[in-house]
């Protein structure tokens, strides 16, 4: 069980509740650490279970009958995913796995259908956070089949930084090329690239540890 407190510092819609149902949601919440490769859950599996990323990055995806892999979203600290699964009590369609050693909370089913049922709160939260999910899903299919290496790099990030769906995240986002590339479905070398480009046109900045977001609507716009 974590404290509401702490639910708070890591779940930006946790403020969006009343201090009863915060309580309620601590209560029903757990964190566990998982390294790096590990998975937090398999397509095909049931998790009784809304996680959260408290710390480090986890990617959403699944693996082809071929061997092909596919990025759903990667999914930074503060961001939380599983939701649909959850609200339709369904086998996962998709694996989660953590791309570094990551901290991820998970919230018990009951305890989510609990809010569901009882927070007004929590369904403003689930409308923006569902609706903000289908933008993405539906970005992400036009990019992997109308644009290049670039735009393809600029867009993953600008979901990356995306406010909505990961309020913690800010203008700063500490994440290595290597995950990049995993996440954007490119070589390290075409990612590398990419973003040398992207530093050129003032959209971002490259740092030693991570990449900070010069103009996140441009990242987000590029190449339409």
């Amino acid at each position: 069980m974590i404290t509401a407190d702490y639910l708070s510092s890591i779940a930006p819609w946790a403020q969006d509740l009343t201090a009863a149902e915060r309580e309620r949601a601590a209560r029903g919440s757990v964190e566990k650490h998982f390294a790096k490769g590990d998975y937090i859950c398999h397509e095909g599996g049931r998790m009784n279970y809304w996680c959260g990323v408290a710390s480090g990055i986890v990617k959403v995806g699944t693996i082809s009958t071929h061997g092909k892999a596919v990025t759903f979203a990667g999914v930074p600290p503060s961001g939380w995913v599983g939701e649909g699964s959850v609200l339709k009590d369904e086998i996962r369609q998709y694996d989660i796995v953590a791309l570094r050693d990551s901290r991820v909370v998970l919230m018990q089913k009951t305890t989510f259908h609990w809010l569901f049922e009882n927070s007004v709160g929590f369904n403003r939260f689930l409308v923006r956070l569902l609706n903000e999910r289908l933008g993405q899903f539906i970005a992400t299919v036009i990019s992997d089949r109308m644009f290049d290496a670039r735009a393809r790099v600029a867009r993953s990030l600008g979901w990356l930084f995306n406010p909505i769906l990961y309020p913690g995240v800010g203008r700063f986002l500490d994440i290595s090329q290597e995950e990049l590339a995993l996440l954007c479905g490119l070589s390290r070398q075409a990612v590398n690239k990419a973003l040398k480009e992207l530093e050129e046109e003032d959209l971002l900045t490259l740092d030693r540890n991570g990449i900070r977001v010069v103009d996140l609507a441009g990242l987000s716009r590029y190449g339409a």
